[in-house]
C-alpha cells in the first residue's frame, strides 16, 4: 500500500534533523541544471527525456532534503507530464532520446551533489520515464502545483521548493511509504 505521502527508498534514508529545516531561498552559489543533467546522462548512459526530467527533480527534491538547499536554481514547472525545468527541456525539445549533455559538465558538482545524483539514481534509476511519471503524478508537490487545472492543461506554475521539502522529508520516517525499489516497473514501458 502507498501511503498519503509516497514512497520511500531505504537508500535515501537518512538520520532526520531534530530541528525543521530553513526556508528554502536559492543560496549565491548552486550548480546548474545542465551540469546535474550532464551527471545523470554520464551514469545512466543514453535517457529518454521524460525520464532525464524526472530525475532531475528527484535530485533536487532530495538534495534540498539532506542539504537545505537547492542543487540547482532553474525552477521546476508543474507540467501536464509531470515536473519539468524549462531551461532543460529547451535544450532537448524535440528529441525522445539523450545520448549524452554537452550543455554541462558534471565535473563541476561538489562531492555532495554528486552523491546526491548517485544516491537518487540508485533509488530511481531502474524506473522508466514512464513510471517516473506516473510516480509524480502521485506525489503532493507537482499536484498541489495543478491544483485547479486539468489533466492536459498547460501550465507554467512553478513546483514550490518549499512544499518539496515538506513532503520529501516527511517520507523520512513514514512508515507507511512503500520503498521505490518495490514498484513494479510496468511491461508497456
Amino acid at each position: 500500500m502507498v501511503s498519503r505521502r509516497g514512497v520511500v527508498h531505504d537508500r535515501l534514508h537518512v538520520t532526520p534533523r531534530a530541528y525543521r529545516l530553513p526556508r528554502v531561498e536559492e543560496p549565491a552559489s548552486v550548480a546548474s541544471v545542465h551540469d546535474v543533467a550532464a551527471a545523470v546522462v554520464e551514469r545512466t548512459g543514453d535517457v529518454d527525456t521524460w525520464k532525464l526530467q524526472k530525475l532531475v527533480y528527484y535530485c533536487q527534491a532530495w538534495h534540498l532534503v539532506w542539504h537545505g538547499c537547492p542543487l540547482f536554481s532553474e525552477r521546476i514547472e508543474a507540467w501536464a507530464g509531470g515536473p519539468v525545468v524549462r531551461d532543460l527541456y529547451e535544450r532537448h525539445r524535440g528529441q525522445f532520446k539523450i545520448q549524452g549533455w554537452s550543455y554541462g559538465d558534471p565535473g563541476s558538482l561538489s562531492k555532495a551533489e554528486r552523491n546526491t545524483v548517485k544516491r537518487v539514481l540508485g533509488a530511481y534509476g531502474h524506473l522508466s520515464g514512464r513510471d517516473l511519471r506516473r510516480l509524480t503524478h502521485s506525489e503532493r508537490p507537482w499536484r498541489a502545483a495543478r491544483e485547479g487545472l486539468g489533466p492536459s492543461d498547460r501550465s507554467s506554475r512553478i513546483v514550490d521548493l518549499d512544499e518539496i521539502v515538506d513532503f520529501y522529508s516527511g517520507l523520512i520516517d513514514d512508515e507507511a511509504a512503500v520503498p521505490v525499489e518495490e514498484i513494479p516497473k510496468r511491461e508497456d514501458d
